[in-house]
C-alpha cells in the first residue's frame, strides 16, 4: 500500500494548495483498493450489486431459431427460383410459440408461424402477415417485400452458450437481472457491500427535532450524502452530527474506523481554519499512510481532505456494543485502515465534490469497472463568466428544443449555500480547468444527474 506522499510523487506537477479536478481523481485512483470479499446473492437481491466474477452462459439465448413476428415461413432459396416474380407458396400448418411444429414441408410450402415459435425444419425466412397475400390455404409472397433469411432470429444471436453474459466488474442493473433470468440462473456471484460511515461535525450543526437556537443551522449535509450513498448502493452508516470536541471527534473517527470501508466527513476542511477535525484526522492516521489537505482548483468546493484512518479498537473497550448500535461489525475491520473523504461544508460543495470525487473512488472500491459517465453537450442559453486555471460547476436545467437539441440555463444564483438550486437543477454545467467566458449559443458540457441525486 503506497502512502499519500508516495502517491503525490507519482503525480506531475501535483500541487496541495492548487490541485485540478483531473488530478484529484488520478490521485484518488491510485488510493483506493477494490474489496475482494465476494459472496452469491439471490438474483433479487443483485440490483446494484458488483459482479464479483464473469458469469457465463450455460445456454443459447434464444436455444433455437425462431420467428420476429407473426408471418409464414418458407425456405429462402425459393425466392430466387422465383426470379423477381411473385411466389406461390401452399400453407401446410401452424406453429406456435412454445411448441415445435412437428409437421413435413417441403421448398413450395410455408408454416404459419407466431412471434418466438420454433423455426419448421429447413425453413429460414418469416414474411409477415401484413405483407403476405392469403387466399385460402395458398399464401402469395410479392416481390421485394422479404428477402432470405429475413425476420429469423438465430440460436444464440443475444447470447452463445460458453460466451461471458455479466463480466466482472459489471454494476447489476435491471437489464442484468433480466439476462441472468434468461440464462436460468437464480444467483449472482458479487462483490461485499461497501460499507461507508459519514457524520458532520460543528457546534453549530442541529439534528433535527432538536430546538432552533441562535447562529445555529439544521444539519442537511447527512441527508443528501445519505441519499447519494443509498443511490451508489453501499451499506450506510450514519453517526449523526460531531461537535467541536476533541474527545467526541476521536472516538467518532475510531469507530467509524474500525467498522468501514470508507468514511465521509463534513466541515472542517478549510486550510485557514483552527479547529480540531483537521487535527484529529492528523492524528488518527498513524502508519495507515497520512492525510493531505487539499486547496482544489474548482468552484464550488474548494477545501477537501483526503487519506486514511487508521483501524482500531473504539475507545473505552466498548468495541461490540458502541459500535454495534451504529450499524458497525467492528470484527471485520480490525486491521489496515478505511479511506477517508473529508468535504466542505457549505451543502452545493459537499454535493459537488461527492459526484465529482467521492463517487468515482467508491466505485473502485465497490469493485466495478465503472467509466465515468458521459457528458452530455447543450447550447448555453446565457452567458457564463469563467476564469481559466480552475473547474467550475454550475447548476442548470437541461431542455430540448423543437428540433431535438439540448440547450440549458443556470439555475440562476451559483452560491455554495444555495441548496434549493441543486433541487432545481437537473444537471451540473461543467466548465472545464482551461476554459473561459461562455457566449450565448456556445456549446457546454453537461453532467446529467438522473438515477445519480
Amino acid at each position: 500500500m503506497k502512502s499519500i506522499a508516495q502517491i503525490a510523487a507519482e503525480l506531475q506537477g501535483y500541487d496541495p494548495q492548487a490541485l485540478s479536478a483531473s488530478a484529484v481523481n488520478e490521485f484518488l485512483a491510485r488510493l483506493v483498493e477494490p474489496v475482494h470479499d465476494t459472496e452469491d446473492v439471490a438474483i433479487f437481491d443483485a440490483l446494484g450489486r458488483v459482479v464479483a466474477r464473469n458469469v457465463v452462459s450455460p445456454v443459447n439465448v434464444p436455444p433455437h431459431d425462431n420467428s420476429a413476428m407473426d408471418g409464414f415461413a418458407f425456405d429462402g432459396t425459393a425466392l430466387a427460383a422465383a426470379n423477381g416474380q411473385s411466389l406461390a407458396l401452399k400453407v401446410v400448418g401452424t406453429a406456435h410459440a412454445g411448441t415445435a411444429w412437428a409437421g413435413a414441408a417441403g421448398r413450395g410450402d410455408c408454416v404459419k408461424v407466431m412471434t418466438g415459435a420454433v423455426m419448421p425444419a429447413g425453413f429460414d425466412t418469416v414474411v409477415p402477415l401484413e405483407m403476405a397475400l392469403l387466399s385460402g390455404d395458398e399464401v402469395t409472397v410479392r416481390p421485394k417485400t422479404v428477402a432470405p433469411g429475413d425476420n429469423r432470429r438465430l440460436a444464440g444471436e443475444d447470447i452463445a452458450a460458453g460466451s461471458v453474459a455479466l463480466a466482472q466488474g459489471q454494476v447489476v442493473t435491471p437489464a442484468a437481472l433480466g439476462l441472468a433470468a434468461s440464462l436460468g440462473i437464480a444467483t449472482l456471484p458479487v462483490f461485499r457491500r461497501l460499507k461507508v460511515a459519514y457524520f458532520s461535525t460543528g457546534d453549530e450543526i442541529l439534528s433535527l427535532g432538536e430546538p432552533p437556537r441562535e447562529g445555529a443551522v439544521y444539519d442537511s449535509n447527512r441527508y443528501t450524502v445519505f441519499g447519494l450513498l443509498t443511490r451508489l448502493g453501499v451499506e450506510v452508516v450514519d453517526l449523526g452530527v460531531i461537535p467541536d470536541d476533541p474527545a467526541q471527534l476521536e472516538a467518532a473517527f475510531v469507530r467509524a474506523a474500525a467498522g468501514a470501508d470508507a468514511i465521509i466527513t463534513s466541515g472542517g476542511v478549510s486550510m485557514g481554519e483552527a479547529d480540531h477535525t483537521k487535527a484529529m484526522m492528523k492524528k488518527l492516521a498513524g502508519d495507515a499512510g497520512g492525510v493531505a489537505f487539499w486547496r482544489i482548483a474548482m468552484r464550488p468546493g474548494r477545501p477537501m481532505a483526503v487519506g486514511r484512518i487508521a483501524r482500531g479498537l473504539p475507545p473505552e473497550n466498548q468495541a461490540k456494543s458502541a459500535s454495534s448500535q451504529r450499524g458497525l461489525d467492528v470484527c471485520s475491520y480490525q486491521f489496515g485502515s478505511a479511506v477517508l473523504f473529508g468535504l466542505p461544508g457549505n451543502p452545493v460543495a459537499v454535493m459537488v465534490t461527492f459526484l465529482a470525487f467521492v463517487r468515482p473512488a467508491l466505485l473502485r472500491m465497490m469493485g466495478a469497472d465503472a467509466p465515468p459517465p458521459p457528458l452530455l453537450r447543450a447550447r448555453s442559453l446565457e452567458p457564463l463568466r469563467k476564469k481559466p486555471g480552475r473547474t467550475e460547476y454550475q447548476r442548470g436545467t437541461v431542455t430540448t428544443t423543437a428540433e431535438g437539441t439540448l440547450q440549458v440555463r443556470t439555475t440562476g444564483n451559483q452560491g455554495s449555500g444555495v441548496l434549493s438550486s441543486m433541487v432545481q437543477a437537473n444537471g451540473l454545467i461543467v466548465l472545464h480547468h482551461h476554459q473561459g467566458n461562455v457566449a450565448v449559443g456556445d456549446e457546454v458540457d453537461v453532467m446529467m444527474f438522473e438515477g445519480v441525486v
